[in-house]
């Protein structure tokens, strides 16, 4: 196999924030596949963050992010192991990052499991009606899809990043970790818009 550039490996560096042996060993076993290291890298860094993730979590910050000229404000708290990260510029960027993707993406909970289960019971009946005469293996599966779809678009850690679609708020939250070394938790936020019903 071809020496894999030092260019490359910058570019993977600045895609996924990786240290440079990391990023070239991934591109080693990738072949050097731009894409295929940083799948790499992005499963060894879940995998650090699920090592991380029973670690307890009492420091962090509240922050709060003002958007359209006072149109729309997030108050979130996110919480790490030290003071020594909560501190940390890296730290409050990501916290920032965070504010600004619930200020545009407007999500309504923060887990699958805050959605009452009365709520997801009125969509599984909705989408139960929208889909009858179907066979039931395949309808269930409808069905499923139909319900994903919500927590994909109303649980903040399963919607779509907007800064990089192709990851979750919960997938960036695991990279942070491993990048930070420290248990990451978002433990609330809230998000008010002017005018909007109460």
């Amino acid at each position: 196999m071809a020496e894999i550039s030092a260019k490359v490996v910058m570019a993977l560096r600045e895609k996924t924030n990786a240290g440079m042996m990391e990023c070239k060993a991934a591109l080693k076993e990738a072949d050097g596949d731009l894409e295929k290291a940083e799948t790499i890298l992005r499963k060894k860094g879940t995998i650090k963050a699920e090592k991380k993730a029973d670690r307890q979590t009492k420091e962090g910050i509240i922050a709060s992010y003002i958007h359209m000229a006072g149109r729309i404000g997030v108050l979130i708290e996110v919480n790490c192991e030290t003071d020594f990260v909560a501190r940390n510029e890296n730290f409050q960027a990501f916290v920032k990052d965070v504010s600004l993707h619930i200020a545009a993406a407007n999500p309504k909970f923060l887990t699958r499991e805050e959605i009452p289960a009365d709520l997801i019971a009125k969509e599984r009946e909705i989408a139960a009606d929208q889909i009858k005469g179907k066979p039931a293996e395949i309808a269930e599966k409808i069905i499923q899809g139909k319900i994903d779809k919500i927590f994909s678009e109303q649980c903040l850690l399963e919607q779509a990043y907007i800064k990089n679609p192709d990851q979750t708020i919960g997938d960036y939250v695991k990279s942070k970790i491993a990048e930070l070394g420290e248990n990451l938790v978002v433990r609330r936020f809230v998000r008010y818009a002017v005018g909007e019903e109460i």
